[in-house]
């Protein structure tokens, strides 16, 4: 693994329960504990700003902002990394809560939230996340694409376009719309993009299969057999980008009337699904316990962790939320173990320090009540 990306100083205003507050962080492991809704999560969103998007809550804007105040927030990082200290800032200005209204400023000028990949990668693993199996195959998309973006940062802006595209065509259909011209302009915009969506999807796929086969064949975290289910990710495997392109923009072009008796686009990577399997027990992942299924979903983000510090030449900084109550001792201690192995800055909750005791002199502990943190007694 590269040498470690860690942030050594996060100061947040006004965001969620935090009027003020800085915190000095130590490199590796992290640990806040504390009672729930003290905010323990709330750190871990507002590290999830640093990268492009709206944090691991998907939450308005105006949701993150503190109650009471301006209506605006802001955060700042302090990084050291291999390449140095840099400075972060991101955040947004009273009343200003769309999408594109989260500045980002890195060493103090004004940058897009894409340019934040150039310096760390940001993986997180949320208790939202246990049904990810379970679920609609929409979350196990964004789960994918996050994936993707950590190694492939230009995949963020290929799914606005294609969302932008596809809503576009979406209200001519709904609009009862016949031009022909104006339809075949956003269709072929539709299959460049999405077809590139699909190939990066393809692509972190393979990688992360090739990553997993690497993890012993019997150990805390079983493997995961992961597959695409989708005509875009089955064809991009076998013709060329451009064949695939043309392929999709005729069927969105020969699909217009059946598209618009329904009231949406029908087929395009937007329908697509991530396939998971048990492979010791050959079972579809959605069909597990809930305990095999968290140790799957572990498995599977620590297999991307480590693609990731090998593909970017980053460390992520990882988010694991209440991550030990679902494990037992066995898997929270080689949990701790792949951690100091990966060689990565780790920010774990948890309600009760005593869990994470096995970590004792060698991570941070720091105690969360409602809006302070300081550093916790002897776990």
């Amino acid at each position: 693994m590269p040498a470690q990306t860690h942030i050594s100083k996060l100061t947040l205003t006004n965001f969620r329960n935090y009027t003020s507050l800085a915190i000095d962080f130590a490199p590796g492991a992290v640990v806040f504990s504390g009672d729930n809704g003290a905010g323990k999560t709330n750190l871990l969103e507002a590290i999830s700003f640093l990268t492009p998007g709206r944090g691991l809550r998907r939450a308005p804007y105006g949701d993150v902002a503190r109650e009471g105040g301006d209506g605006g927030f802001a955060l700042h990082a302090r990084l050291d990394g291999p390449d140095g200290e840099v400075e972060i800032g991101t955040g947004i200005s009273g009343g200003d809560t769309a999408e594109s209204g989260r500045r980002v400023r890195i060493n103090g000028a004004a940058a897009r939230a894409e340019d934040m990949l150039e310096w760390l990668r940001v993986v997180w693993l949320t208790p939202a996340m246990d049904s990810l199996f379970t679920g609609p195959a929409a979350d196990r998309r964004r789960f994918l694409d996050r994936l993707v973006l950590a190694i492939d940062p230009g995949h963020g802006q290929r799914a606005l376009d294609y969302e932008k595209a596809m809503r576009g065509r979406n209200r001519l259909l709904t609009e009862g719309s016949r031009d022909a011209d104006w339809f075949e302009a956003i269709e072929t915009q539709m299959a460049e993009t999405g077809v590139a969506i699909a190939a990066a999807r393809a692509e972190m796929v393979r990688l992360l299969a090739a990553m997993i086969g690497r993890l012993p064949d019997t150990g805390p975290f079983p493997q995961a057999d992961i597959g695409l289910s989708g005509d875009l990710e089955a064809e991009i495997a076998n013709a060329p980008a451009v064949d695939v392109e043309e392929r999709f923009r005729r069927a969105l072009a020969d699909g217009r009337d059946r598209d618009r008796a329904a009231g949406r686009t029908l087929e395009g990577p937007h329908r697509s699904d991530l396939v998971v399997r048990h492979r010791p027990k050959a079972m579809p992942a959605e069909l597990c316990s809930t305990g095999e299924q968290k140790a799957l979903l572990v498995g599977i983000v620590l297999s991307h962790a480590r693609l990731t510090g090998e593909m970017s030449g980053l460390t992520p900084i990882l988010l694991l939320d209440e991550i030990a109550a679902h494990l037992d001792a066995g898997r929270r201690a080689a949990l701790f173990s792949i951690l100091q192995e990966l060689n990565c800055q780790a920010f774990m909750t948890g309600t009760d320090a005593a869990l994470f005791s096995s970590l004792h002199g060698r991570a941070q502990f720091l105690t969360v009540d409602h809006g302070t943190v300081g550093p916790t007694e002897d776990p």
